[in-house]
């Protein structure tokens, strides 16, 4: 989303359409020119979580770090001194690998203070609804209250779909994985022509065929940067409805499909709904993207590839419970991070 701001308070109101949420506690780094991810992370409060917190964005921050590179620091939260604190060290961090940190910014939501020059200002409703007004007019759906409603929108009813699994696994079992794999994409393809949700018949069978991995990976190569926000439309209706023996799939392709529109805060959600018990190789992939800051782009390149990307990156990541947060947004690759730990 291209959006053009003169004034912190205009920055300030910008962020939570970036990164599809209001962010709370948190520090943002937004970049003043292509090439630098996006990225959010919980406003660390002691010397060990700020040092923890460089230690996450150090690599993918130095790897893509050119002359000149610039960004703004902002910090959302009341604790003004941790939010100093915080800002600074983060800067000095940046200095080493050649990143230029124009802006510290602090706000309450009400008040902001722009720590390099000691400027203050308030942040304005009218300037909150004239950014507001310029996002619709992109397409873009307006952001979520906060983080952990961002996360709560992806639970619905689970209990439909759970009913009908064993006789869609009956049906499978009488079928091929061929001809399973076949109506996958085909009604994949009817989505992307008519967008109707999938009935909870066709949805109990999408969802059994994710499970053989080369009908997964079939859909999962028909993402595009072009398509990205159909797959995003399917996969957030069947994570919300599947259960969780059959839930990985449907989150991880999720995952990567809101890596794939720039949106990091939802891609990380989605990783929080692949459940813990059964790690995930796919999530490992799209945790490993957004925690490195790869551009969407680098898909275009790897497409063919598939392979090839899936040994260069780490399948270390295991799901953990919800709560540790992390996140990355935007046209720029977005990103979001937690606090330490997550």
């Amino acid at each position: 989303m291209d959006l053009v701001v003169q004034s912190p308070d205009e920055l300030l109101a910008a962020v939570p359409h970036v990164l599809g949420f209001k962010p709370e506690e948190s520090i943002v780094l937004v970049p003043f020119r292509p090439g630098l991810p996006i990225t959010r992370v919980d406003l660390p409060k002691t010397a060990a979580d700020r040092e923890e917190v460089w230690d996450a964005l150090s690599g993918p921050y130095g790897r893509h770090a050119r002359p000149g590179a610039r960004l703004a620091v902002l910090c959302f939260t009341e604790d003004r001194r941790s939010a100093e604190l915080a800002s600074q060290h983060l800067s000095n961090r940046l200095e080493t690998v050649g990143i230029t940190t124009h802006i510290r910014l602090w706000a309450d939501g009400k008040r902001w203070r722009e720590f390099n020059t000691g400027q203050t200002g308030l942040q304005t409703e009218a300037t909150a609804e004239r950014i507001a007004a310029a996002t619709v007019l992109t397409g873009r759906a307006q952001p979520a209250a906060s983080r952990s409603s961002l996360a709560a929108s992806m639970i619905g009813d689970r209990e439909p779909i759970a009913q009908l699994l064993p006789a869609a696994r009956s049906a499978a079992a009488a079928s091929t994985p061929a001809l399973e794999r076949d109506w996958a994409l085909d009604r994949l393809e009817q989505f992307h022509a008519d967008g109707n949700r999938l009935s909870d018949v066709d949805g109990a069978r999408m969802l059994v065929a994710l499970e053989t991995i080369s009908t997964r990976d079939a859909l999962w190569e028909d993402m595009s940067r072009e398509n990205s926000t159909s797959h995003t439309a399917i996969w957030t209706d069947l994570t919300r409805r599947a259960p969780d023996e059959v839930r990985a799939a449907p989150a991880s392709l999720l995952g990567f499909a809101s890596w794939l529109h720039g949106d990091g805060a939802k891609a990380w959600c989605a990783l929080d709904q692949v459940p813990a018990d059964r790690p995930y190789s796919m999530a490992a992939i799209v945790a490993s993207a957004l925690q490195n800051g790869i551009h969407p782009r680098e898909w275009e390149r790897y497409q063919t590839e598939m392979r090839g990307l899936a040994a260069e990156l780490d399948e270390s990541f295991v799901p953990k419970p919800p709560g540790q947060q992390r996140d990355i947004p935007g046209a720029q690759p977005v990103t979001d991070r937690p606090a330490p730990g997550r």
